[in-house]
């Protein structure tokens, strides 16, 4: 279900702001350091996660990563500061470059979009996942263990392990 939430309020620009400098940084110098503070915005960052540079959050605080996880250069994540928001991606996962993970989006209605207001829903990717290139995964989807997700896709609906799914909306190829 979504959540409601205003991200124009003066402490959630700051927290972006805050989150969109640390991003700056990394991209600019993609150091030890700096990735490091790009871990340290995260609720839960494993062992050996390896992000390339081009990486950009708003906030960082609900995201959760599992160990050796691989995210490739370019990769956007609009999370939100509601437990609504959360990220979760697993351990051992490939994130290919170019790739979306929007845990927010708007409303529908003109009328209610025109409120500004955001809404949120988790993103939870499982084990093992591999994302290809330019996939963009919306709002409330489940991904899971083992699952391949092909280039270019646009995850609509929850996707089962042990499966591959490819195309705009992402639609199921074959299991694996």
């Amino acid at each position: 279900m979504l959540k409601q939430f205003n991200s124009i309020t003066k402490e959630l620009l700051e927290k972006r702001k805050a989150a969109h400098e640390i991003c700056r940084l990394f991209n600019k110098s993609p150091s030890k350091g700096n990735l490091k503070r790009i871990k340290g915005l995260f609720a839960q960052c494993g062992e050996g996660v390896i992000i390339e540079a081009g990486f950009h959050c708003d906030y960082g605080s609900q995201m959760q990563i599992g160990d050796r996880t691989f995210i490739n250069i370019n990769c956007t994540v609009l999370d939100a500061p509601i437990i609504e928001g959360v990220i979760t991606i697993g351990s051992d996962c490939l994130i290919g470059p170019n790739v979306q993970l929007l845990a927010v989006s708007h409303a529908v209605e003109p009328k209610q979009r025109l409120q500004k207001e955001n809404f949120a829903a988790p993103i939870t990717i499982g084990n093992n996942v591999w994302i290809g290139a330019g996939a963009i995964v919306l709002s409330g989807i489940t991904i899971g263990d083992n699952s391949v997700i092909g280039a270019g896709s646009v995850v609509t609906k929850d996707v089962t392990a042990n499966t591959v799914v490819a195309g705009n909306p992402a639609q199921k190829i074959r299991d694996i």
